[in-house]
């Protein structure tokens, strides 16, 4: 990372411990509008092509940010459903990230952006730094760890220069990470340990006032003994922790993750809520944020702060 490199604004790790100490709020939500799941009022016209798609969609999620924004410190929009619907997909993910921040909620944009560094450092200037004099499109990003620091470089430097936030995947939680992530090295290590230590050691140009690096790793929630170990091996981390809910973890798993503080990790989940009104039934935007108040009560109760 260049050195010598002044702060121009609050590290995101600062924002973020603001905001889960005023909000007593670990829970983050992510948005992944699927035109043929939302809800009756909003499908009617999505099968006559993308911009009929995506306005249904960006209506979908201003009202989950409506919905959700009592119980949330953050939202975090999966780029894929946006970008499967083209141009119009792309103004519906600038309008949700700016309705959301306009909420007062920190946005993570889920990408999971790496390539060489040219590259990246396109990314970074699509996702992380100010466009024009207008605020970037999100707070944060998430990010391929697995292509080394050259490929991060450019996203570690917009933590520096804009006070942006770098989520890294480290041990995910899907069952097929295992093919990679759990190779043992020949000192005995899985390769997820051993780019544990990386992310921790990247992160520790930009730790902030309450202890924390702008930093953060994806652990999967699945995972529960590699939350514990990740938390032990990354102690400044921020943790992003994916598959609580549909993908059938729970939060009493999570305790060890957050020893570093209130903030040091974050859960997140998406289905099991924005779609919680087809199990449920009733209003979505309703079921939506009786499911996010009660997940936000689990998880803050869990980590015992």
């Amino acid at each position: 990372m260049e050195r010598g490199v002044a702060v121009a604004t609050t590290l995101f790790a600062d924002r973020l411990a603001d905001a889960v100490e005023r909000k007593r709020s670990q829970l983050v939500v992510g948005l992944d509008p699927r035109p043929e799941l939302l809800p009756v009022e909003l499908r009617g016209d999505v099968h006559l092509g993308a911009d009929a798609a995506a306005a249904a969609c960006g209506r979908f999620c201003r009202g989950l940010v409506d919905a959700v924004a009592p119980y949330v410190v953050a939202v975090k929009p999966q780029l894929a459903f946006f970008e499967a619907l083209g141009a119009p997909g792309a103004r519906a993910l600038e309008d949700a990230c700016a309705y959301a921040r306009g909420a007062g909620r920190l946005v993570i944009a889920d990408g999971k952006r790496g390539d060489v560094a040219s590259t990246a450092r396109a990314y970074a200037a699509a996702y992380l730094e100010s466009r024009s004099g207008a605020p970037p499109l999100a707070d944060a990003l998430t990010a391929n760890t697995y292509l080394g620091r050259d490929a991060l470089e450019p996203l570690l430097l917009a933590c520096r220069r804009e006070g942006a936030g770098l989520f890294c995947l480290v041990k995910t939680s899907n069952p097929g990470g295992a093919d990679v992530q759990d190779v043992i090295l020949s000192d005995g290590r899985a390769l997820w340990q051993h780019v544990a230590r990386l992310v921790a050691e990247w992160g520790e140009d930009v730790v902030g006032e309450r202890g924390l690096s702008s930093v953060g790793a994806v652990v999967g929630a699945t995972h529960p003994r590699a939350v514990g170990e990740a938390r032990r091996l990354m102690p400044q981390t921020v943790l992003l922790l994916p598959g609580v809910g549909a993908q059938g973890a729970s939060p009493a798993d999570l305790a060890r993750a957050f020893r570093s503080g209130p903030a040091s990790a974050l859960v997140t989940a998406s289905r099991s809520i924005i779609y919680a009104y087809r199990s449920l039934g009733g209003d979505w935007r309703e079921a939506a944020g009786f499911e996010a108040a009660r997940l936000r009560r689990e998880v803050w109760a869990v980590s015992g702060w």
